[in-house]
């Protein structure tokens, strides 16, 4: 039985790969989504990013094992601004509730807004922190070996 649990997870996790690499978006956000995308990158995308081993999108590409539904927050087109509300501000499992203190209205009115954008306005897919500070630190290599 536990191989079989075992053998689930990796064959779900696999199909999350799948689903993320398919998913994959280029481009540039919209001007009127980057607070949104901002603070999703920010609270939402350490646990729900396109990273099929991150704790929130392997718990959704379990729910929604055989559907269409998106494991990956930022791919989803079904999410309306009162439900990404209800889950942000009262949790859901292990997420925790996020207070106004934490996440305003107004951000969470910015995130909704990025979160129910369509696709092509979203742009590429929020970087992650370790992502980011990884870039951030070759961008700084590569401009002191330039100003030597």
């Amino acid at each position: 039985m536990k191989y079989l649990a075992l053998a689930v997870l990796a064959g779900t996790l696999a199909f999350g790969v799948a689903r993320a690499q398919d998913n994959a978006r280029t481009g540039p956000t919209a001007p009127e989504l980057q607070e949104g995308k901002a603070i999703y990158a920010h609270w939402c995308a350490p646990c729900h990013a396109a990273v099929p081993s991150l704790a929130g999108t392997s718990s959704l590409a379990i729910k929604y094992q055989g559907t269409d539904i998106p494991a990956a927050l930022e791919d989803r087109t079904d999410l309306s601004a009162p439900v990404i509300g209800v889950f942000v501000r009262n949790g859901v499992a292990w997420m925790p509730p996020f207070r106004p203190t934490e996440i305003s209205d107004g951000q969470l009115a910015a995130l909704s807004a990025y979160l129910t954008a369509p696709l092509e306005d979203r742009g590429a897919h929020a970087e992650l922190l370790a992502e980011e500070m990884v870039r951030k630190a070759a961008e700084a290599r590569a401009q002191a070996g330039g100003d030597q």
